[in-house]
């Protein structure tokens, strides 16, 4: 396991466009979420021990601001052919076991992943509803292995205010996670393994 910080994209930054297959078997575009009241746009992956340790707030995250009027949706980055417990099958399965209410998408050609400037999963991404960047950075201070409990609390801060029409937090931490696992002469230049 590698951790890794995310880049820390500039607050502000449009949402990069983006169209990739989800685990129902339709597509999923950014164009689909114009009209919400802003997008999280979250990779992860399901093997992944950053994940694992907080896939059941995400399913929570999910559920609470879906019904809120935000955007969400899920992108898995990472080379399935080394790393095959990140596959699409295996995909489908684990948005069902983790109660995942909101589309999980397939980067195959990990184009979105650099288009997004993503480094690590979980990577987490909040846009306003004009897809203008609101907060990029940790979910909590939680940790697989350092006792403090999952809560989501940074990024609920970061939903509410965004929901009450407040300024975006003025500290923002990076995320944390396992590098995403690039394949073979893909690693971004951002990206320092």
């Amino acid at each position: 396991m590698v951790a890794v910080n995310s880049t820390m994209l500039p607050l502000g930054t449009q949402a990069p466009d983006f169209s990739l297959p989800n685990v129902d078997g339709g597509t999923v575009s950014l164009a689909d979420f114009r009209g919400k009241k802003g997008l999280l746009v979250m990779f992860i992956c399901n093997h992944c021990p950053f994940v694992k340790h907080v896939r059941a707030e995400l399913a929570r995250l999910g559920h609470d601001f879906q019904r809120e009027g935000v955007g969400v949706v899920a992108v898995m980055p990472n080379d399935v052919a080394n790393y095959p417990d990140d596959s699409p099958a295996k995909m489908k399965q684990e948005a069902q076991d983790a109660g995942y209410t909101f589309p999980y998408l397939y980067d195959e050609t990990q184009a979105v992943a650099k288009a997004y400037r993503a480094a690590c999963t979980p990577d987490f991404y909040l846009f306003d509803a004009d897809l203008r960047l609101f907060y990029r950075g940790q979910l909590d201070d939680s940790r697989p292995g350092n006792g403090v409990p999952v809560t989501g609390n940074d990024l609920r801060v970061a939903l509410r205010a965004l929901l009450a029409g407040e300024e975006p937090p003025v500290v923002q931490r990076a995320s944390i996670g396992c590098n995403i696992k690039w394949k073979a002469g893909n690693a971004p230049d951002y990206f320092t393994q």
